[in-house]
């Protein structure tokens, strides 16, 4: 691939689609992503002291799942353990909510293809509650929610980089006043957005945003993908 005359920083690029069709429709993808939305709905129905009990009650607290501490029984409406598979599905603004699924959309349907439904389904599920312990484990005692699908779909966008390497991505690029779409590798998108995790996790940027969840998201889902892929899937596609 020829870069334009301006080489530009991949990092800021505004992805768009990837180039690779699927053979199945993405039904759990698009489910999941319906199901983020509709449970947002929900929250923004809700009055600002009912909103943020239900972020409580449904989110992630690692006090409360892993370091011995209890919510009251007004809140705690389901046991701790169950809350890292509720809290994915929770978000705490708009721009959180497409900011993540716009991920989801763009990488899911790829990932879904190469496993199937059922198996993307508890492939989603279990890297979402892996990125939530990597997030939980280092402060066990923090009594701050955490919510939101950044976790599991990092583990989706582990498992393109080791699945989907060799994919481009449509991207579109700033230049100032103008605009250029180029395609770009998968692997150079998403292997620098991992290095920037990585990075941001130890500057210590930007408290309320799991940084270590999403590091733990993606090992997690490059891990688990060769188990969860269809017979006859390869790797490094």
């Amino acid at each position: 691939m020829r870069w334009p005359k301006y080489r530009p920083n991949p990092i800021a690029m505004v992805r768009l689609r990837d180039d690779r069709p699927s053979a199945i429709p993405p039904l759990v993808n698009v489910g999941l992503i319906a199901v983020c939305f509709v449970v947002f709905i929900w929250q923004m129905t809700l009055d600002p002291l009912a909103r943020l009990r239900a972020v409580y009650a449904l989110g992630t607290i690692p006090a409360t799942l892993i370091g011995g501490a209890h919510l009251s029984a007004a809140v705690a409406v389901i046991p701790a353990v169950l809350t890292p598979l509720t809290s994915m599905f929770l978000h705490k603004s708009w721009m959180h909510l497409l900011g993540n699924l716009f991920y989801l959309w763009l990488f899911g349907d790829s990932v879904e293809d190469s496993m199937g439904h059922r198996r993307y389904l508890s492939f989603y599920l279990i890297v979402g509650v892996v990125a939530v312990i990597a997030q939980a484990y280092p402060e066990p005692h923090s009594t701050a929610p955490m919510i939101g699908a950044s976790g599991a779909i990092s583990g989706v966008l582990g498992a393109y980089m080791l699945l989907f390497p060799r994919a481009n991505v449509l991207a579109l690029i700033p230049l100032g006043r103008l605009t250029q779409l180029i395609r770009v590798p998968a692997a150079l998108v998403l292997g620098l957005w991992f290095v920037l995790q990585l990075l941001l996790s130890v500057v210590g940027a930007d408290p309320g945003t799991g940084f270590r969840a999403h590091i733990g998201g993606f090992i997690a889902g490059m891990i688990l993908a060769p188990f969860f892929r269809r017979q006859g899937i390869p790797l490094w596609q």
